[in-house]
């Protein structure tokens, strides 16, 4: 009797294994790598790493505007040393560029405007950022989602990171500045430009002749008045 337990025994168990492997849950697939662009500016050269998790809206504007070439021959017109550099809007003469239409604010997306990271810019309405982005040169926690109150609650939207070249950005913010077009200062000398932008992977597009729309800057470090 006990042997014919044993062979019953043996019997099920290549059945029980399979068993088992069959109701093993399916390895989890992997994450799409997040985009990486490249500016090449007159200083030197910065890769960003984007979260379209976090930010789906602010990525897929930021890289039609870089697919578009829009970049292309932009400037960085707004740099203060321990705060932020601010660029992607105007020309080497330091005219607005033509926009698209503006985007809805993703700063309630739990990132935080850490040092190294990349917002959008934007003005009092929290929902008017367009082709302007900044660089946080510090942790500017402050800068942060904290409620949908006001335009001054409501924050600014982290959507990357430098990934390399924030010795770049931070050559930027040790240029002298000074007051230069519609700017009473903070404008880096020499004007840092963006000579082209891509998608890592992708060829970089030519830049179309545009012009036009208003700044849209955070508020400003000392007094909290909008630039």
């Amino acid at each position: 009797m006990h042997r014919l337990l044993l062979a019953a025994a043996l019997l099920l168990l290549p059945s029980s294994v399979l068993l088992a492997q069959a109701t093993k849950p399916a390895a989890a697939a992997p994450t799409a790598a997040h985009p990486q662009v490249v500016l090449h500016t007159s200083q030197g050269d910065i890769t960003l790493e984007l979260y379209p998790d976090k930010s789906p809206k602010s990525v897929a504007n930021f890289l039609q505007y870089v697919r578009d070439g829009f970049y292309s021959g932009t400037v960085f017109h707004r740099a203060i040393p321990g705060y932020l550099v601010q660029g992607g809007l105007y020309t080497r003469d330091l005219q607005a560029k033509r926009t698209r239409s503006a985007i809805p604010s993703e700063a309630d997306n739990g990132l935080s405007n850490l040092r190294g990271t990349v917002a959008v810019a934007r003005g009092a309405d929290p929902n008017s950022g367009t082709a302007q982005f900044f660089f946080n040169l510090v942790d500017n926690r402050r800068l942060d989602f904290v409620g949908n109150q006001s335009g001054l609650t409501w924050g600014y939207a982290v959507f990357g990171k430098v990934i390399k070249g924030m010795d770049v950005v931070d050559k930027m913010a040790a240029l002298p500045t000074r007051g230069l077009g519609p700017f009473a200062g903070d404008v880096p000398n020499p004007l840092v430009v963006i000579d082209s932008a891509n998608v890592v992977g992708e060829e970089p597009a030519a830049a179309p002749a545009q012009a036009t729309p208003p700044p849209n800057e955070p508020a400003k470090k000392a007094n909290g008045k909008k630039g």
